[in-house]
């Protein structure tokens, strides 16, 4: 079976959002993807209180600087389409309002009849959990696990009702719901986190950093599923983060998904021969505008399936 392609819808600062999510959501579906997918990225702090992702000394790249809601994002694409599925990857959980977030996602998919991903995770920004969090950093897990139990109450049957640390809902009709169950995606970055995700996700989203990393990480889940006696399918989207080239890159100390079409192609089929089901693109960052965006786009789809990805 071919993998699933989706790709990263434009959100960052180079793009027109009220003209370009529409556009490329809509050509990405008519060439084929898959699926859609946005990221969240809420301010850009100048100083840092830390590096990117938390590594001491690694600079925010500079199309952080402005980043489309991502809510918003996937709504402008919901409306311009109609098969392709609809996911975050991810949504930092801590920066909203368990009970409001639920509502929204709901919605969502009863508007765009059943194309919903809820990727959710903790985030890693210090500055961004200053600024936004309903929650201090330390609780980030908490925030989550409840955000999770407030959703599973509000997409399922009224009357809802939930008592939690930041939640309190009275009994109460909360509509409308999903269109289907709503499937949650989860990172696994460590043992507590792949807890999580076997005993309470419908999917991973592991970023892609190379075929045999990408590999063990996915034994690992198989692994803990099985330990836990978890039975039923964990589905997969790995996130590729592609920075592309007009010319191809030096092979030596390449990164992933960096460098020309071809490049990144082969690194599509060495990612999908660990067995994963789905890899989204997000080629967004390192492209001039949504011209160019649909162009590599549609080049990197029809080389990949001609390559058997």
């Amino acid at each position: 079976m071919p993998v699933a392609l989706g790709l990263g819808l434009p959100q960052m600062k180079q793009y027109d959002i009220g003209r370009d999510v529409a556009v490329v959501a809509r050509t990405a579906e008519a060439i084929g993807y898959e699926s859609l997918w946005v990221f969240e990225r809420v301010l850009f702090p100048e100083p840092a209180t830390q590096g990117l992702y938390g590594v001491p000394g690694l600079a925010w790249p500079d199309h952080y600087r402005s980043v489309a809601d991502p809510l918003v994002t996937l709504t402008l694409a919901a409306a311009a389409t109609e098969r392709a599925r609809l996911g975050t990857s991810v949504l930092v959980a801590p920066l909203h309002v368990p009970f409001q977030l639920a509502r929204s996602l709901a919605s969502l998919d009863a508007a765009s009849g059943g194309r919903v991903i809820a990727g959710l995770g903790t985030g890693w920004s210090l500055d961004e959990y200053a600024a936004a969090s309903v929650a201090p950093y330390e609780k980030r897990g908490a925030v989550l696990d409840e955000l999770l139990d407030v959703c599973a109450a509000v997409w399922g049957p009224d009357p809802v009702s939930y008592k939690g640390e930041l939640t309190t809902i009275a009994p109460s009709e909360v509509g409308p719901k999903p269109a289907r169950p709503l499937p949650v995606y989860l990172p696994a970055n460590s043992p507590r986190a792949t807890r999580r995700l076997v005993d309470r996700a419908d999917g991973w989203m592991p970023v892609a950093l190379g075929p045999s990393q990408l590999s063990e990480q996915w034994q690992r889940v198989r692994e803990a599923a099985a330990e836990r006696g978890r039975e039923r399918p964990i589905g997969v989207c790995a996130r590729a983060n592609a920075r592309y080239s007009a010319t191809p890159l030096p092979v030596r100390g390449r990164k992933p998904f960096h460098g020309d079409v071809a490049q990144i192609v082969e690194d599509l089929v060495a990612h999908a021969a660990t067995g994963v089901p789905e890899i989204m693109l997000d080629l967004q960052g390192t492209l001039r505008d949504a011209s160019e965006l649909v162009d590599v786009a549609t080049e990197v789809y029809e080389a990949a399936r001609a390559a058997g990805v």
